[in-house]
Order: structure tokens, then C-alpha cells, then sequence
């Protein structure tokens, strides 16, 4: 059986943490597979200003931000290393910790196509009036891939 090469959009949450169970029970050891956690973070904006008060204190702001980003780094690197301890192999888990540009829909579309993933695992929260509206992730990236098996973990 070839390499199954997976995308596990990732964002800290408890649903989060149980597409990450499935995934380690579904593709874990014995199995072949590559795993790659996807984090899409918004960066904080790039201000250039003169010094007074009130950027003082928006720099100040923003560099608590620029932290808060790094820690969240840190921590799609322990989840990468949980996944090792489950038993795969580290050089086949991956972790892309990127700026958003784009509606995550379509990042995680992207990454797909860039990527040649075999399987993509994303997860549903019950439904919110909002997704009436606007169409919640999954919905978008079911109705846009084809030749990608998709699991929704709810």
C-alpha cells in the first residue's frame, strides 16, 4: 500500500484534539502515512511610527502579539511531537505554521493542491446561525476538492 500523505488543519481547540485521536488510531503505526498539521495564524500589522505615548503603547501591544504568535508556534511543535510518540516515524510528521491571507477555506484548498494530499481531517462544531450565512470551512473545502477523501470529525 503507498504512503497515505495527510492534512490535519489544526487550531488548538478540543474538536482539534479529537481529529488528532483519530488521525493517530486511523493512519497511526502500522500504517504508512505522512502527516502534516496545518495552523493558519492571522500576523499582527507592521506599524512604523514616531515615538510618543500612544504608539508606545501599541508597539507594546503588538510585540505581546508577535509573543503570543511564537508561543502558539511552540505549541503545533509539541502536538507534531505527540504524534511522533504515538508512533510515527518524526521525518513523516511535518508542521506548517503560516500566515493567513486568504478565507482558511481556501488556504486549506491550496495546501491541498500544493501538497498532493491523499486525505484531509477536518473538524465541525455543532452548528452556529453565523455558518447559515456564511458556509462553515468544511462545507466549502467538501464542495471544492475532488479526488481528496475528506473526514469530519464532529
Amino acid at each position: 500500500m503507498a504512503m497515505q500523505k495527510i492534512l490535519l488543519p489544526y487550531n488548538f481547540t478540543p474538536l482539534d484534539g479529537r481529529a488528532l485521536k483519530f488521525v493517530s488510531e486511523t493512519f497511526g503505526p502500522p500504517r504508512d502515512a505522512e502527516v502534516t498539521l496545518l495552523h493558519l495564524y492571522t500576523p499582527p500589522p507592521r506599524v512604523e511610527t514616531m515615538d510618543s505615548l500612544v504608539t508606545g503603547k501599541l508597539k507594546g501591544s503588538l510585540a505581546q502579539i508577535s509573543q503570543e504568535v511564537a508561543q502558539l508556534e511552540a505549541r503545533l511543535e509539541d502536538v507534531r511531537g505527540l504524534l511522533a510518540e504515538r508512533g510515527f516515524a518524526p521525518g513523516r510528521v511535518k508542521a506548517v505554521f503560516a500566515p493567513r491571507r486568504k478565507d482558511i477555506a481556501e488556504e486549506i484548498i491550496e495546501q491541498v493542491a500544493r501538497g498532493q494530499f491523499d486525505v484531509v481531517v477536518l473538524n465541525r462544531r455543532a452548528g452556529r446561525v453565523t455558518r447559515f450565512f456564511s458556509g462553515s470551512v468544511s462545507q466549502k473545502v467538501l464542495a471544492a476538492l475532488s479526488d481528496t477523501t475528506v473526514c469530519v470529525v464532529c
